[in-house]
């Protein structure tokens, strides 16, 4: 009996996964990508904290609590509320543009870009935890994605 429940809900999320791919196109395995990083940015930065705690074990300055936790939960939630914001835009764009007879090039600009915005962010965000938790972080591979997500707010600009 366990058994087939497993496979319903794996078949559940296989046509959910299915018909998001379909609607959404390019953003979503960027979406995809920035749900993982999001995630492993939580948990080092956790670790970040843990580590900071043993090195000041009598400032309470440092270390996980659950305040900081809950803001960084908010934080990504505020995200995914931006993402959402710049894909209805997107969406609203490409059916006024329909509507007045001209196709746009591109259905998801601001969505995807925003998406890869944060993404970078994410990123970044993974790196200086590392730091934080004591590993030699390459300076040059910051500046890489500084860079990088540079170019994406200037590709926004012009836009």
């Amino acid at each position: 009996m366990k058994k087939e429940y497993a496979m319903m809900a794996q078949g559940a999320v296989a046509a959910v996964g299915a018909l998001l791919s379909d609607r959404l196109g390019i953003l979503y395995p960027v979406l995809c990508a920035l749900i993982a990083v999001m995630v492993i940015d939580y948990i080092t930065g956790m670790a970040a904290s843990k580590a900071e705690a043993i090195d000041h074990p009598d400032d309470p300055n440092y270390g996980w609590s659950s305040k900081k936790g809950a803001k960084g939960i908010l934080k990504k939630f505020g995200y995914a509320c931006v993402i959402t914001a710049a894909v209805l835009v997107d969406y609203i764009i490409s059916l006024t543009s329909q509507r007045l007879g001209f196709n746009m090039p591109a259905n998801i600009f601001f969505g995807l870009l925003v998406s890869i915005w944060y993404f970078l962010n994410e990123i970044l965000s993974i790196i200086e935890n590392a730091g934080r938790m004591g590993a030699d972080v390459p300076k040059w591979l910051c500046d890489y994605i500084m860079v990088l997500k540079s170019k994406v707010n200037d590709e926004g600009e012009k836009k």
